[in-house]
């Protein structure tokens, strides 16, 4: 958005504008008086800022119900917001699936695709399936790709203001790679890349367990944990992107890693080996020792350190998602530790997103974008970050 000068006569225009479009997209629909009262403008003002808006697409009178004509006569015109002037995707690349979801203007959800991924993919591979997901969501909803306005990307990794991931361990081939340059060359809107946990955290404070909560850390619990915290209602990045990795708190003096703690035999399981995972947690809810002891461990490990993050962030509610979300035994050893620690403890809930938070929290990330670009103007009127 330019720059604009308090003598540019086209400030004004754009804060009524913005403040009209705000006003018709927090109802079904609105007569021009109804605006006038919300919005505070003059009826003259508000005529000419809809008929702008609805040159510009974002704008539709609402059809008439037929019915109430005939028993009162001609009713007020009504105006509503198009959800439909464009469409937001929200992508979670991860280490065994791909996935993609479509929504509108409104953040309503409108289609989702998810399709498997080797783990050992490399980059070129994995961004193909990617391409390939979006072009079939594409076509099945309907959609034209030159409607799209934003398109968030989530992944694991430490991932720059740039949309470059300095450091992802997870995937091959992820370090270093320009993310949001590569996919930037499929769109012609912008494209946004968060790291996974953090746009999950997002995610829960829009549509999940954190709604009613602005200090939340959110847990994507699995052999390498991550976190993303919202302080004030805000995303907590940190200085380089780094924020909530506590996966890497087992390097502090720890020679166990989560991989070592996990197995019932002598060799660690493979990072990745989701599979292997949910073996040794279906052998220990079966009753055999040895898979028991083992969770005991990896699950202690995984308490203290959410225990860590949260004595540093003091929030208000944790969230724990991910691989091991719907696993027994992780809320209330958790919830046990963090009374032993904490003045305040925090509540601790389990996501209500499921395998979906990732992905929605990049639409949320596309949405903050787009609603920045409607209603926010710069100097008057902030967008949410």
């Amino acid at each position: 958005m330019g720059q604009l000068t308090g003598g540019d006569p086209s400030l004004l225009r754009r804060i009524n504008s913005a403040v009209v479009l705000h006003a018709l997209r927090a109802t079904d629909a609105a007569t021009l008086t109804e605006v006038t009262r919300v919005t505070g403008l003059s009826r003259p003002t508000v005529e000419g800022v809809v008929e702008g808006l609805i040159e510009a697409g974002y704008v539709v009178e609402k059809a008439a119900d037929d019915s109430v004509a005939r028993r009162q006569g001609r009713p007020a015109r009504r105006f509503r917001f198009r959800a439909e002037a464009g469409y937001l995707l929200g992508l979670d690349i991860g280490a065994h699936r791909v996935a993609a979801l479509l929504a509108d203007l409104d953040g309503r959800v409108m289609g989702a695709i998810a399709k498997d991924v080797e783990e050992t993919a490399g980059a070129d591979e994995r961004l193909e399936k990617v391409r390939t997901g979006v072009a079939e969501l594409l076509r099945r909803a309907g959609v034209p790709r030159g409607s799209l306005r934003a398109v968030g990307v989530a992944t694991p990794g430490i991932v720059d203001a740039e949309g470059t991931v300095r450091l992802g361990a997870a995937l091959p081939e992820w370090t270093g790679l320009p993310l949001g340059e590569r996919l930037g060359r499929s769109f012609k809107c912008p494209v946004l890349v968060e790291n996974d946990a953090n746009a999950a955290a997002v995610a829960e404070h829009w549509k999940g367990s954190a709604t009613e909560s602005d200090n939340v850390v959110f847990v994507l619990a699995g052999l390498s944990p991550g976190a993303g915290s919202l302080i004030g209602g805000k995303l907590h990045r940190g200085f380089g992107g780094a924020a909530g990795e506590i996966g890497a708190l087992h390097l502090l003096g720890r020679e166990e890693t989560p991989e070592t703690l996990l197995s019932t035999t002598d060799e660690p399981l493979r990072p990745l080996d989701e599979h292997a995972v949910a073996k040794v947690f279906a052998q220990a809810r079966d009753g055999d020792q040895e898979a028991r002891d083992a969770v005991d461990r990896f699950m202690q490990r995984l308490v203290h350190d959410v225990a860590a993050l949260v004595l540093a962030l003091d929030p208000e509610l944790v969230v724990v998602g991910g691989w091991a979300a719907g696993l027994d035994g992780v809320l209330e050893p958790l919830r046990r530790e963090l009374a032993r620690y904490c003045l305040r403890p925090p509540r601790v809930a389990q996501s209500l997103l499921g395998e979906a938070a990732v992905a929605t929290g990049a639409v949320r990330l596309a949405l903050d974008h787009v609603e920045e670009q409607l209603f926010a103007v710069e100097g008057t009127v902030t967008g949410r970050r």
